[in-house]
């Protein structure tokens, strides 16, 4: 904890494929080192996306080495050029910049070729089995598979059949390639994997080249020997596809890419799945994939993350080889920790009641001078209109306070920020015996550098009424009420977990130089916390409060 409240950075260990890449750069095994993000172009990115592209790039960055931006290209019928071009958006927001843009289609015809030398070697055949027999016969942990009755097919008719399987001469599933390894191996993925189906549908950009696609299992790793990756970096799910990895690339007799893994990112309160996000949005579950709510990269955006605070969440996770779930709260942590020195301030009333100070004369303007950031005490300010009538919130007083209630109350005092002190000497309820006005008085005396300063235990936040605007505020809690949505209950849908309260919008009024803020990034509504200018409706968005509730 002592290093987070610090600010401070203190000199870290390697995590341990940094400590694998010095090895290799030490013992002359590679000069220098090239790495790939390689997502497909089937959704948007989410921020267990964006510790990849840290990680990935920053690795790079660290040993002179750069990367690569492929995307997985590989099934036409979920991809789309909309989400190729999401993908890259968010790369270059986050503050990266890849060295070449390339894409598996890129290679389909070499993949095509490799494919053909392992029917040669004998490595590979054509299988008309159904799917459904496929897994069938695959068996289980404890028990072996069973050979296709296609599996010893001459080379001579698997060449002849994956030619005409190339020309579409057979529908989807009447024929896949599939490598030939052994169908009693431990490892379920070894027993004769498939390499190619068949699939009619246009690609969206090689268009009615190809019926056939290769599988990711057997396109990744040949596309990083293409490239000469030197570390090709997975989650940790992968880790039972690198014996295939291996495999093939062995067998093939290519450059030895080598794939490492580490423990993907779980978020508190969120779902990683791209299907499950999906879902969400085609069922009208949220917005869309910007949605502020969603863990998308452009969903945080438009929320008001920074890649600041992003890139420092990716680093404070760390890099780790078992899976763990992180709080949410500590990615909030970092939004702050990035704002807080860098945001204006204003004042903003949200849960608005009318406070008169009715020692105050009509018609009356005064104005007070407040830093567009306490961080910068000499930098630029803001003049702040105090009249007759003012906003307070409803939160800020109270009937009948306990005793460490420090804001106002009958007979109490408080200071209005960077302004006078007030006491309370009369309110009015209406009929449901809610506090609609507040009557107070000032005292002059209590004007800040007038003076000997004259403390009062609370300090609250106003607008005036003939000087503030009125807003939208888009309020935002979390979308799921559920802690671990990775471990919910069997025969429960994540979609029960949906939180209904996750967006509350209200009318608020502020400052009305918020409307004239070009920083571009989230201010602060003091007291309350950080709002971004929505990007599609107007509004606000809150971003995150200022209460960190994150613990170490």
């Amino acid at each position: 904890m002592e290093e987070i409240i610090n600010n401070e950075t203190p000199e870290r260990n390697l995590n341990f494929i940094e400590e694998i890449i010095e090895d290799d750069l030490a013992s002359g095994k590679h000069d220098s080192i090239i790495t790939r993000f390689p997502p497909e172009p089937n959704g948007y990115l989410h921020i267990g996306h964006a510790k990849s592209i840290c990680l990935n790039f920053g690795l790079a960055l660290k040993y002179g080495g750069y990367t690569n931006l492929r995307f997985d290209d590989t099934n036409p019928v979920k991809e789309d050029v909309e989400y190729v071009d999401s993908i890259k958006e968010d790369i270059k927001w986050l503050g990266f910049e890849w060295a070449n843009e390339l894409y598996a289609s890129d290679y389909f015809e070499q993949l095509y070729e490799w494919a053909i030398f392992l029917i040669k070697k004998g490595l590979a055949y054509v299988d008309d089995q159904t799917q459904e027999e496929i897994r069938e016969t695959r068996g289980t942990i404890s028990t072996p598979g069973v050979n296709s009755p296609w599996r010893n097919r001459s080379v001579e008719e698997n060449l002849r059949l994956f030619e005409e399987m190339r020309e579409g001469k057979y529908a989807e599933g009447d024929k896949v390639l599939r490598a030939k390894i052994d169908m009693a191996h431990p490892n379920m993925l070894m027993r004769d994997p498939l390499m190619y189906r068949i699939i009619h549908a246009s690609h969206h950009r090689t268009g009615d080249q190809w019926c056939i696609y290769p599988m990711y299992d057997y396109a990744h790793g040949q596309c990083d020997s293409i490239e000469r990756i030197t570390h090709s970096i997975c989650t940790l799910e992968f880790d039972v596809h690198r014996p295939l990895y291996d495999w093939f690339i062995e067998n093939l007799e290519i450059f030895p890419s080598r794939q490492y893994e580490f423990a993907r990112l779980n978020l508190t309160y969120t779902v990683m799945s791209k299907r499950k996000l999906l879902e969400l949005v085609n069922n009208n579950f949220v917005e869309g994939w910007d949605d502020p709510r969603m863990p998308t990269i452009c969903g945080l955006r438009r929320r008001g993350y920074t890649p600041e605070s992003i890139r420092l969440f990716a680093e404070k996770v760390g890099v780790a080889k078992r899976d763990n779930v992180i709080d949410l709260s500590l990615l909030e942590w970092c939004l702050r920790d990035d704002l807080n020195r860098r945001s204006n301030r204003y004042m903003a009333v949200i849960n608005p009641v009318k406070l008169v100070i009715d020692n105050w004369e009509e018609g009356k303007v005064e104005y007070f001078e407040a830093p567009m950031n306490p961080e910068y005490p000499n930098g630029p300010k803001r003049r702040i209109a105090f009249s007759k009538e003012m906003y307070i919130e409803s939160e800020d007083f109270m009937e009948e306070a306990p005793k460490r209630y420090h804001r106002l109350k009958p007979d109490g005092e408080v200071r209005l920020k960077y302004s006078y002190i007030v006491k309370c000497v009369d309110y009015i309820k209406n009929e449901a015996g809610e506090v609609v006005e507040i009557h107070c008085t000032y005292d002059p005396t209590s004007k800040p550098g007038a003076g000997p300063w004259r403390s009062v235990k609370g300090t609250i936040h106003w607008v005036s009424v003939t000087h503030s605007e009125k807003i939208t505020v888009n309020l935002f809690d979390k979308l799921f009420t559920e802690e671990q949505m990775g471990s919910i209950p069997e025969g429960k849908d994540y979609r029960e977990y949906l939180n209904p309260d996750s967006l509350v919008v209200k009318e608020a009024f502020a400052e009305p130089d918020l409307l004239k803020d070009d920083s571009g990034i989230a201010v602060q509504f003091e007291r309350i916390g950080y709002f971004k200018e929505d990007s599609k409706n107007g509004g606000y968005n809150k971003a995150t409060g200022l209460r960190d509730s994150f613990k170490l």
